[in-house]
């Protein structure tokens, strides 16, 4: 029987390239794909249709980043205008999204970066409120109504766990956050802090141990 080559020619193997690119894009989620589509519609002035896309890809991650942002602002109004913002950045931007990297590592860093922001500007906004406000006796709650804060993280055990989190060091809690409120992946945190998977997983059995000796220490 007359071998492929003889009929048809030569049979060529696919390209190391194109099979490094197939095998780099396979890791990739649906959202990464989405970024991809409201890229190329942005790059040929198709304004509505990245629009349309970009609201599917936003409410993909919305919940996820309200979690992620909560977590390092400890304030809803504060989280949401991070969230915000950071979707705003990244349509903004979206042309400089680079289609090998999982879009919730390059989002999530754009989100921890306006989170930054937000805690700089919030800090030096206190320095010069407070002196003010030290004089003027602290206002009571009204009618022990619970704040904004006791409403969205309800119960007294989970409320212990966001304040223990709060006296983590940086880098731990940064880890703890990511892992466990953004759910990602330990090799994705990684991407996002710039650190390796091994590092990762050290920093969160570091943070798990010491969350579990600092609850031990609050009781039941």
């Amino acid at each position: 029987m007359p071998s492929a080559s003889r009929r048809g020619g030569p049979v060529h193997a696919a390209s190391p390239t194109a099979a490094a690119q197939t095998a780099s894009r396979s890791h990739l989620s649906g959202d990464s794909a989405l970024a991809s589509e409201v890229k190329r519609h942005v790059l040929a002035g198709e304004r509505d249709a990245a629009v349309e896309r970009f609201a599917i890809l936003l409410a993909n991650q919305q919940r996820r980043a309200a979690r992620i942002a909560f977590q390092y602002l400890r304030d809803v109004h504060d989280a949401d205008e991070a969230v915000q913002d950071a979707f705003l950045r990244v349509f903004t931007h979206i042309a400089r999204y680079r289609e090998d990297l999982p879009f919730e590592v390059w989002f999530t860093r754009i989100l921890i970066n306006r989170c930054l922001d937000v805690r700089k500007t919030r800090a030096r906004r206190l320095r010069w409120t407070l002196p003010i406000e030290a004089a003027a006796p602290a206002p009571e709650p009204p009618d022990g109504s619970p704040s904004i804060e006791a409403r969205l993280v309800s119960g007294a055990r989970v409320q212990a766990i966001a304040a223990a989190v709060e006296t983590l060091p940086e880098r731990q809690r940064a880890v703890f956050i990511l892992r466990h409120f953004g759910g990602h992946s330990p090799a994705d945190v990684g991407r996002v802090l710039g650190l390796t998977e091994s590092t990762v997983r050290v920093h969160l059995f570091r943070a798990i141990h010491r969350l579990r000796a600092l609850l031990e220490r609050e009781g039941p």
